[in-house]
């Protein structure tokens, strides 16, 4: 089978990041975002998924972290649909379900060329919990990166992650583990599968 990897590179005014992604790797990962939950994140989504992925990432974190978490998601999205080329073969669709102490993550994903993002937050018992921030990250910022890297991918990504705790750490970890294990399933090769996975004949 070709090797389906890519290296992709994106500089801007505000960021200069590489992405270097082996879809089909052991699950080894070198990143380096300036944002160390974020780093974290996807150490967890690339070991699991057993994807190699190294990601070099300088932007204007002196400003905020905005626009390199979300650029990130950019190019880590580019990165995934030209290693997946023409995605003949694929299983197109995953899903998977992580627990973390009281929360739990169900990621579904269908890599259909059409990006889409839906994230559904569940509640505490009492009352709506917003998660605390850690090191400035806060949840608003990974639905940012989700958003840009289902686009960029062409994948429909829909979370699901309840209850939602106060410890940002404990309601990521599951989703970026979940997500990981996801993907794997949709990038796999279906040896019964001959051509593109679509009645149409193409994925964009």
């Amino acid at each position: 089978m070709k090797k389906r990897e890519a290296i992709i590179k994106r500089k801007t005014r505000e960021t200069d990041i590489t992405v270097k992604l082996d879809i089909d790797g052991k699950g080894t990962s070198k990143i380096n975002t300036g944002i160390g939950i974020l780093d974290h994140m996807l150490d967890l989504f690339a070991f699991h998924g057993f994807f190699d992925l190294d990601i070099d990432a300088k932007g204007d974190l002196n400003i905020d972290i905005h626009h390199t978490n979300e650029d990130i998601g950019i190019v880590l999205g580019e990165a995934f649909k030209k290693a997946l080329g023409k995605k003949q073969g694929i299983k197109r669709f995953g899903f998977f379900s992580v627990p973390m102490e009281e929360v739990v993550a169900v990621v579904t994903v269908d890599i259909s060329g059409r990006g889409s993002y839906k994230m559904i937050a569940g509640t505490m018992k009492v009352a709506r919990v917003v998660p605390e921030q850690e090191d400035g990250y806060e949840f608003k910022d990974t639905e940012h990166f989700f958003e840009a890297f289902a686009k960029h991918l062409g994948m429909n990504l829909n979370i699901k992650v309840d209850p939602i705790s106060r410890d940002l750490h404990t309601t990521l970890e599951p989703i970026f583990k979940a997500l990981g294990i996801a993907l794997d399933q949709a990038t796999q090769i279906d040896p019964r599968r001959k051509g593109v996975p679509s009645t149409k004949g193409v994925i964009d």
